[in-house]
């Protein structure tokens, strides 16, 4: 016991002794580990001096003021996303979602321009870009641009008709969203970049689904028959168009033909009026001939006769020949 008690109050007089050394090591080594910090590689560290930032510094091993600077870690190279219709309940190579739910549903439900109601779904996946904007210029940026990005949907979707929204417009939608939220962002310094808003489902509402797709059904029918009425046309219109156009080409050989055969007839009349000029009983004579030569054939059997009617010499074709 006497042992114990000297070891005891040896130590004691040590300490009294060695007071504020082992005072001044322990805060040395304070110091030393508080003015150390580590900064990730996907992170950048902003540093505050007694609440006014003052550096902002890149992944690493770095150094502060202990007691006098904060260090605020942001993961500016990790990409976020905000879900908005559904939610993902368990992620892998088979996603699990959920879309019940009152929030869902409320932010789903969309009224387009020809006011009729949409369910849509989309995702916006976005980075911080600024650390110290993202950390200081707005209080909770995240829920900032949740509300801004709902807003900014609904407006551009008001714009467009439900069948836009739902087929031929949804890749439109997506970039027109992305470009405005991403000015948002910037007039609000949220110190955030939009990487990429993606439209992930469109449907009618449940309520009215079934007599949506009746209507769909009828317009794709109606599509149908026009696009049948369409080939016939293009089928009938063209070829009586060749029609035409060759009754048309006809016509004008034939009026053709028959203006130059009406010019021959002219030319042939006016030379042989100028033979018949010069020699008219020569002419006469010829023109009676050349009649008689091209009449005669044409009657079949011939009787020739002399004034009176006497000596009939009856002549056949045959026998002329």
């Amino acid at each position: 016991m006497n042992n114990q008690e000297f070891n005891v109050s040896e130590i004691q007089q040590l300490i009294k002794k060695h007071y504020m050394s082992i005072i001044i090591v322990i805060a040395l080594l304070i110091v030393g580990f508080g003015s150390f910090f580590q900064v990730g590689t996907e992170e950048e560290g902003v540093v505050t001096r007694l609440g006014k930032h003052v550096r902002t510094v890149t992944p690493g091993l770095k150094m502060k003021i202990p007691f006098v600077e904060k260090v605020y870690k942001v993961p500016v190279e990790r990409q976020k996303k905000q879900e908005f219709g559904f939610r993902t309940q368990q992620a892998g190579i088979r996603t699990e979602y959920s879309r019940t739910g009152s929030v869902t549903e409320d932010e789903a439900i969309m009224l387009t321009g020809d006011l009729n109601l949409a369910n849509v779904q989309w995702v916006v996946q976005y980075r911080v870009s600024d650390p110290y904007n993202y950390l200081f210029k707005v209080r909770n940026p995240d829920n900032t641009l949740r509300d801004l990005s709902e807003a900014v949907t609904r407006q551009i979707v008001g714009d467009r008709t439900v069948n836009e929204v739902l087929t031929v417009g949804r890749a439109e939608i997506a970039s027109e969203v992305k470009v405005l939220l991403q000015e948002m962002s910037r007039e609000y310094s949220l110190g955030i970049e939009i990487a990429q808003v993606v439209l992930q489902d469109i449907n009618p509402p449940e309520s009215v689904k079934q007599a949506f797709n009746a209507v769909n059904e009828a317009q794709q029918e109606r599509e149908t028959l026009i696009n049948e009425a369409k080939s016939e046309y293009n089928k009938v219109i063209p070829r009586a168009r060749g029609q035409a156009e060759e009754t048309i080409q006809k016509a004008e050989g034939y009026a053709t033909q028959r203006v130059n055969n009406a010019q021959g007839e002219v030319a042939r009349f006016n030379a042989l009026y100028e033979e018949y000029v010069q020699a008219p009983e020569v002419t006469k004579r010829r023109i009676y001939l050349e009649t008689l030569q091209d009449v005669l054939p044409k009657l079949g059997d011939k009787i020739i006769t002399s004034e009176n009617g006497n000596n009939i010499i009856p002549l056949l074709k045959k026998e002329l020949n």
